[in-house]
């Protein structure tokens, strides 16, 4: 999670199966100083699904009492970032002066565009207890004729992300369609995000994208008898008709959509253009990204 200072190396495994499941990627778990993030996207064998390039799963972390995240700020160009919690709360702050915490089934959606700074705080009355702090951020690569759009800041609370029972799972369209619902979070190419939470026993034929993977984030799986086990990604095959079989209380995030070709990738900047990323750089040491108004005194440095 960049979001969180972390460096861009790659740190997942994978393997190879046949079938229903193309690659099966082990996330590898990185300790940030008291928080727990797994990495699973990019791979050296697998960079994207659909526009979706980074895929982080941060806790659960469990916080004391005057302890919390406390993310300085930072900048962002030629992305969209997705943040969605299960537990706790963030405070996001940017360079366009929205000031939003974000709360379990939320939906936060920041496009960086040509460039925006943010951070990633928690509020007095949320570090005053113990608590915890548990969900995902992704990163979705803009189209190439929209990396250079306008920055911009959508919020959705939960109750307007459509959410569904099938065949008794309970499942939310967080963006795109799926199963007959729309989800109204902006998308800027043919884009799927979908949660489930399925008990012991329990099938989800899953919905169709281009390109499309599953995460456990919770219990374990299986598709045509091959195991998923909690924090894997499976990078799905082109079948339409992939069913899943929960074997204990599982919570999955289906994300895909339309393929990208390869961006370039550094620190916390993803463009189609190599020389776009070295302008981000130079920008972000020489002061030439805006403020964030009400956190102006602090940013984290460009790593050497």
């Amino acid at each position: 999670m960049s979001n969180l200072e972390r460096s861009m190396e790659v740190e997942c495994d994978f393997v190879r199966s046949r079938g229903a499941i193309e690659l099966l990627i082990q996330s590898r778990t990185k300790d940030l100083g008291g928080f727990s993030v797994r990495r699973v996207l990019p791979t050296r064998e697998r960079q994207m699904v659909g526009p979706w390039i980074f895929f982080d799963h941060m806790g659960p972390a469990r916080f004391s009492a005057g302890d919390g995240i406390n993310v300085r700020p930072h900048p962002h160009v030629n992305l969209a970032t997705v943040t969605y919690l299960f537990e706790g709360e963030i405070l996001h702050r940017d360079s366009l002066g929205n000031l939003q915490p974000i709360k379990p089934g939320d939906i936060n959606l920041m496009v960086a565009g040509r460039g925006i700074v943010h951070s990633e705080r928690e509020r007095p009355e949320v570090t005053a207890s113990d608590h915890t702090l548990h969900g995902l951020q992704l990163w979705l690569a803009l189209p190439e004729d929209k990396e250079e759009m306008d920055p911009a800041f959508m919020h959705y609370p939960s109750d307007q992300i459509p959410a569904t029972e099938v065949d008794g799972v309970q499942v939310r369209v967080i963006m795109g369609s799926a199963f007959g619902l729309t989800s109204p979070v902006a998308v800027y190419s043919d884009t799927l995000y979908v949660e489930a939470h399925l008990q012991p026993g329990q099938k989800l034929t899953l919905p169709h994208a281009e390109e499309r993977a599953i995460y456990v984030a919770q219990g374990s799986l299986a598709a045509r008898g091959t195991d998923i086990p909690t924090f894997n990604m499976a990078v799905l095959g082109p079948d339409s008709d992939i069913e899943v079989v929960a074997s204990e209380d599982t919570r999955i995030a289906l994300i895909g959509g339309e393929p990208f070709k390869p961006r370039f990738m550094a620190w916390n900047f993803v463009s189609s253009r190599a020389e776009r990323i070295e302008q981000a750089k130079s920008d972000w040491k020489t002061g030439r990204f805006p403020l964030v108004p009400g956190d102006e005194n602090e940013f984290i440095s460009l790593p050497e």
